[in-house]
């Protein structure tokens, strides 16, 4: 609009008295609807409240309980122990969950989780024959009890 406004001014001095005075006539008309229009608009911004509001009350919806898990069969089996892992649990068959808690248990009893990196358990001479190595991950350890489990 500004660039439209400049082209006209260019050509002649009358033409720029004649639209002067005509801005001066649509400065006054606006002048007195301007307080109705800003009526308006403070209606839209009221709209826009009940809005916000909405929106706030759909995220805190609850879900549905979860149901309860039931437990796999296959976890709950009972499992033959070999020599070395049975001097480090205890016992003749236990199911894969029991024996690993009893592995926590011994290593928490006997302080072999390291200090700096509590993921790394730190091998005594009986788990060292259940693991094969010095140090072993937290996460390593249950593929290497599945070696001693039939």
């Amino acid at each position: 609009m500004a660039t439209a406004k400049k082209a006209p001014a260019k050509k002649a001095a009358a033409k720029k008295a004649a639209p002067a005075k005509k801005v001066a006539v649509k400065k006054a008309a606006p002048a007195k609807k301007a307080p109705a229009k800003k009526a308006p608009a403070k209606k839209v911004v009221a709209k826009k409240a009940p809005a916000k509001k909405v929106v706030a009350k759909k995220a805190p919806a609850k879900k549905a309980p979860a149901k309860k898990r039931t437990p796999n069969a296959a976890f709950m089996k009972p499992l033959t122990l070999s020599p070395a892992l049975s001097a480090v649990v205890g016992a003749a068959a236990l199911p894969r969950t029991e024996i690993v808690r009893k592995l926590w248990v011994y290593i928490k009893a006997k302080g072999l989780q390291d200090k700096i990196n509590k993921r790394m358990v730190n091998a005594d001479e009986k788990l060292r024959a259940v693991f094969g190595k010095a140090q072993v991950s937290m996460f390593e350890m249950a593929g290497l009890i599945g070696k001693h489990v039939k």
